[in-house]
């Protein structure tokens, strides 16, 4: 299954930029994406500048959180949940996710399902467990949605980045990541 990420970014970048993509056989490479665009050299594209022999997919609608965090559904809810039908998370719930946040080009930095990984995250939602942004983003899903976002710095680790003492950064200060998030579950916890 092809990945959001190029659909996503896509829908964000300037009109007035040039655009540069590297294209494999199967469609964009994600690193040559992500690294285009993190260049500043991607724009918004027509599937005719695409190139694609088949016919371009519609672009997945658009939301912004409340906070600012930009993001497409890329999988509906279809779970039945007796009382909790159509009911978001609210604080203090305990919820389950599944996720892999990238950097801007690209990279995969962490997932719950990376090699040797098979489980979901299960936290509070509202506490510090997990950055601000992935708080934010879950408190608007539903149960079994599947959504793609572009979580800004100061909702993720901000101006201080996620750094060792020697000054090597997984994350660099002031970087913007890319979630794939699916809510599994969600649950109020017992009194």
């Amino acid at each position: 299954m092809r990945s959001f990420a190029p659909v996503l970014l896509l829908a964000f970048m300037s009109q007035s930029q040039a655009f540069s993509l590297s294209m494999k056989s199967d469609g964009p490479s994600r690193r040559a994406f992500f690294t285009e665009a993190a260049t500043g050299s991607a724009g918004i594209v027509g599937a005719s500048v695409l190139g694609f022999s088949q016919p371009a997919l519609a672009a997945p609608e658009i939301f912004t959180t409340d906070s600012g965090i930009k993001y497409a559904i890329t999988k509906e809810s279809k779970k039945k949940i007796g009382l909790m039908q159509g009911a978001y998370p609210q604080k203090g719930d305990i919820v389950a996710i599944e996720y892999t946040g990238y950097l801007t080009n690209g990279q995969i930095w962490d997932s719950t399902h990376a090699e040797g990984k098979n489980s979901v995250l299960l936290f509070n939602l509202g506490t510090d467990v997990v950055i601000d942004g992935i708080n934010d983003m879950v408190s608007n899903m539903l149960v079994g949605q599947k959504v793609q976002c572009i979580i800004p710095a100061n909702l993720a680790f901000g101006d201080k980045g996620l750094c060792i003492d020697g000054g090597e950064c997984l994350i660099k200060p002031g970087a913007t990541l890319v979630y794939d998030i699916l809510l599994k579950q969600t649950s109020i916890p017992s009194p």
